[in-house]
């Protein structure tokens, strides 16, 4: 038996780019055989949708909407919800964030602006994981993506529906140079999806650290 995760995809309710709302994601992924979902909306220094009036915990509360919304609807069809998040840096290089919940974004109103070091380490001395989203995708609105240094992350995204497949193999390649954990998300926005992928995992994930683990033993299959 497979058990099919989606590690990058985003919900109307925080990402500006999202079409479809989280119950409508998770219905779509139910519906197309996936074990699980982790909700990576876009966080507020990214393409959000946030309003930026409000203060940081509602800033916050506001963003993890779309999340809420889909493990809600998850619930009631029998599809795992997690949630992460994909946070962006000056440059255009994204960072999928596992692993870590609304109590630690409630704790660092500052988290919006810090360096791409400084969050990189905080993420990682939380307990949470790292994996840089299409580190060699060539779009208008990325000044210049690049992988960052090996050391600040755990893992790279190698497949990504959305980019050429040159630039998933220049990812694949950088991850294999450093051993880095590899995954492959189709960072879904309900729209226009060329493919959906993901992970495979051996056996049901309890909880996102189920997953975390597996990636960083390299015990997935790229769908």
């Amino acid at each position: 038996m497979e058990f099919i995760y989606e590690t990058h995809m985003h919900t109307s309710e925080a990402s500006a780019c999202g079409v479809a709302s989280g119950k409508q994601q998770a219905a779509a992924y139910k519906l197309r055989g996936y074990t699980g979902i982790i909700v990576t909306d876009h966080f507020i220094n990214g393409y959000s949708n946030c309003p930026m009036n409000l203060s940081w915990e509602d800033k916050m509360r506001h963003f993890v909407k779309g999340y809420e919304n889909a493990k809600k609807a998850g619930d009631k069809i029998g599809l795992d919800v997690f949630l992460g998040w994909e946070r962006r840096n000056t440059t255009g290089s994204e960072f999928l964030t596992y692993g870590l919940d609304l109590e630690f974004l409630l704790s660092y109103p500052d988290l919006d602006i810090m360096s791409t070091e400084d969050y990189c380490t905080l993420v990682k001395e939380s307990g949470g994981y790292l994996a840089q989203a299409h580190p060699y995708r060539d779009a208008y609105y990325i000044d210049h993506c690049y992988p960052v240094a090996p050391h600040l992350i755990d893992g790279i995204e190698v497949i990504n529906s959305f980019d050429k497949e040159s630039s998933n193999n220049k990812a694949l390649a950088y991850a294999l140079k450093y051993d880095l954990a590899i995954q492959a998300g189709t960072d879904s926005h309900g729209r226009g999806e060329r493919y959906f992928t993901g992970i495979v995992l051996k056996k049901k994930a309890e909880s996102i650290f189920d997953i975390i683990d597996a990636l960083k033993a390299r015990d997935v299959e790229l769908l």
